[in-house]
């Protein structure tokens, strides 16, 4: 009879096995892979100006997860916001072009909740969508879009 080996785990090991577990119970459908940061929204600056990534074409029409903060929105009741990588003190549209950065994400919300201060880190969960849009109620355009999104403090 052949003898299996022995499985040695240490309390670290055990403690990253339940980690995982966890972490994969607790958020249902979120591959590593679908969470992206601001880093990887461009691959590169093109003869058009900035190219989307490769991850952000990938990742096009599914669910993904963002950590930003989100800038003072327009009105209260408004049901999106700019995600942006630092905190904004200024409405985007208070603000000239040159006083805003290339790497926003318009978030769309699946439904209105309450707005946050701007120095309060989120993270928004959404489906993606890439590519010039202009919103029909508001005029405003954008190059990002998460939609039917909800967001929580972190």
């Amino acid at each position: 009879m052949e003898k299996l080996p022995s499985l040695h785990l240490s309390r670290r090991g055990l403690i990253a096995i339940g980690t995982l577990a966890f972490a994969a119970i607790a958020r249902p459908g979120f591959a590593a892979d679908s969470l992206i940061s601001f880093d990887e929204l461009y691959g590169k600056f093109g003869v058009l100006g900035l190219e989307f990534s490769d991850k952000v074409k990938r990742l096009a029409g599914k669910d993904v997860s963002m950590k930003g903060f989100m800038a003072p929105p327009l009105k209260a009741e408004a049901r999106f916001f700019v995600l942006t990588e630092v905190p904004m003190s200024l409405c985007p549209f208070c603000s000239s072009d040159a006083d805003w950065p290339d790497n926003i994400v318009v978030v769309y919300l699946l439904e209105k909740q309450t707005f946050v201060q701007p120095r309060q880190t989120i993270e928004v969960r959404g489906t993606l969508e890439y590519g010039s849009w202009t919103d029909p109620d508001t005029g405003f355009v954008s190059l990002l879009r998460i939609r039917q999104a909800e967001y929580s403090a972190v």
